[in-house]
């Protein structure tokens, strides 16, 4: 089992965590190993400082060589100035690296997941065999150590674990398949979801080829603050489930009636729409049919650099690709699943088209030609009165969007008050549907 501390509705203490992650690592046997640490990018709230403090001071002139790996995905990279600002430091005798996703020669293939077992695995929505390629470093290391928070998430259910391997480090080909299968179950079912989701069981089936012996030590984060709820160390399957049911009732705020309106303003870590649609994702499910979001981004003036195509394929509901599939196969799927997050649920036909279940509207600093093109609503968001849609009841304003989760809450659950700044414990969400 796991060990944990914290729990929801308290903060650790800097000094309770250093030592909790101090006794730890000095019960596992890292004397004279390599070690690869793997951590999550900008995009993270986490007190990387602090932990990676206390790593350097538990494994400096312990272990033969230790790597600080960061789990980009598919985002752009880190620069020096912002690793340093990120990660705090300077760290003697530890290696920083990104994961640098985009080169065939960082890569190496584990194997691969058969055809039969993947459709096993999905529940039947795919059927063919995924090559497991991961970054060069678990092969390079004895041991792979994450380190990282656990939030609901749009593909996965609840993110953390060996979500930090696939697709924190992987080949873009397993990246692109975990994804596209989470948007055939779609994002409003999946996220937060609660235990183990069939792209949760995909990640788990591949980590388990790592030939490194795996440990993480998963996180609760206080949203915003980066302050820690909770820590848990063991295999990245027990820390992260522990995790998870705390995050469940940390990160989840519920709604007793869906909302016209929502207003998700989103912060700067999020430095594109690529990273910064978890604005919408985590506010979907509390928005009534035919209402609207506005996604309030001033600082963001691109969609995507590392994903250019998305300008061209635009944003679309999933039958829009799902019935179109001969048109859009070669596509990379992760595009296409990014683009089902964004757009939201809806239909298509060949008759009538495209029809949305929600209007998502861009009030960024992106060019309007390139929104509109992208099948968005675009605002200007120097047109925006903020301070007049605070005070609109037909307005749900989300402050710091994209980490914390807003749902509707089941109709069998006592009604309590829940503002854009208080909590409530979630429960358990029912199995995603089955894509035919």
């Amino acid at each position: 089992m796991a060990e944990t501390i914290g729990a929801a509705g308290r903060t650790l203490s800097d000094c309770d965590v250093r030592a909790f992650v101090l006794a730890r690592l000095a019960a596992e046997d890292l004397d004279g190993r390599r070690v690869c640490v793997i951590v999550p990018d900008g995009t993270r709230s986490c007190p990387l400082p602090l932990l990676l403090g206390a790593v350097h001071e538990a494994l400096h002139g312990r272990a033969a060589a230790v790597t600080v790996l960061i789990a980009l995905g598919t985002h752009a990279p880190m620069s020096d100035a912002q690793l340093s600002g990120h990660l705090g430091g300077p760290y003697p005798g530890f290696e920083v690296r990104n994961h640098e996703w985009w080169l065939p020669d960082t890569l190496v293939s584990l194997g691969r997941i058969g055809a039969e077992r993947v459709a096993r695995l999905s529940e039947g929505r795919m059927r063919q065999a995924i090559d497991v390629t991961l970054n060069r470093a678990v092969v390079e290391h004895d041991v792979c150590l994450v380190i990282g928070p656990v939030f609901p998430h749009e593909v996965v259910g609840f993110s953390g674990g060996n979500k930090y391997f696939f697709p924190g480090i992987a080949g873009q080909e397993i990246i692109d398949f975990s994804h596209w299968l989470g948007a055939l179950i779609s994002s409003a079912e999946i996220i937060g979801t609660r235990g183990t989701t069939p792209v949760r069981a995909l990640i788990d089936e591949a980590a388990a080829m790592i030939p490194a012996r795996r440990r993480a030590l998963c996180l609760v984060v206080q949203s915003g603050t980066g302050a820690l709820h909770a820590a848990s160390f063991g295999t990245p399957e027990q820390a992260w489930a522990a995790c998870a049911d705390i995050s469940a009732q940390t990160h989840v705020r519920y709604l007793d009636a869906p909302v016209r309106r929502v207003l998700s303003i989103i912060p700067e870590k999020y430095a594109d729409m690529w990273t910064g649609a978890k604005g919408f994702y985590k506010v979907e499910p509390i928005v009534a049919d035919g209402g609207q979001v506005i996604v309030y981004a001033p600082h963001i003036t691109r969609i995507s650099a590392m994903h250019p195509e998305i300008e061209r394929i635009g944003y679309h509901c999933r039958d829009y690709f799902v019935k179109q599939w001969d048109r859009f196969r070669d596509q990379h799927w992760g595009v296409l699943a990014h683009s089902t997050h964004l757009r939201g649920a809806g239909v298509w036909d060949p008759v009538g088209g495209e029809r949305p279940r929600v209007t998502v509207t861009l009030a960024t600093g992106i060019p309007e030609h390139v929104v509109r093109g992208a099948n968005l609503d675009h605002l200007d968001p120097a047109r925006l009165d903020l301070a007049a849609l605070a005070v609109d009841p037909g307005t749900f304003v989300v402050p710091d969007a994209g980490e914390v989760l807003y749902r509707l809450r089941p109709a069998a659950d006592p009604p309590a008050p829940v503002t854009a700044a208080s909590g409530s414990a979630a429960t358990p969400a029912g199995p995603p549907p089955r894509h035919g």
